[in-house]
């Protein structure tokens, strides 16, 4: 069973940078496109980027394009988000999921969550002076 730990999160001032982890245990992560999602209460899980398994593609949300920058690194089995010029509209617990290439990239839904089968629990993010 893939499972799947975020990290890094945490309290920011608005223009600043954080590096959020997805860490992979169970199976190698070099199996799966990576999703990023975000969720503040009361609202829908948004989909904020995605790459694939080889890590050539990648696919970012309008509101984080030129910010937000994917990555991943198969020696650690991990993703990484690299956060830069945060806003407090990016304030939310932020998840990462997992899927095949074919389910994520098939189509041009990407960051529809029912793409995803498994998912970590989410790490804190706060955008605040």
């Amino acid at each position: 069973q893939l499972q799947l730990e975020e990290s890094g999160g945490g309290l920011v001032q608005p223009g600043g940078s954080l590096k959020l982890s997805c860490a992979a245990s169970g199976f190698p992560l070099d199996d799966y496109a990576i999703g990023w999602f975000r969720q503040v209460p009361g609202k829908e899980r948004e989909g904020v980027a995605c790459i694939n398994s080889s890590g050539h593609r990648r696919k970012y949300a309008d509101s984080v394009k030129g910010r937000f920058t994917l990555s991943r690194d198969s020696t650690k089995n991990t993703v990484y988000l690299q956060m830069n010029g945060l806003k407090a509209e990016d304030t939310a617990v932020y998840y990462c999921a997992a899927d095949s290439d074919l389910a994520v990239f098939g189509g041009d839904t990407w960051y529809d969550t029912v793409l995803y089968e498994h998912w970590g629990q989410g790490t804190q993010v706060t955008v605040s002076s």
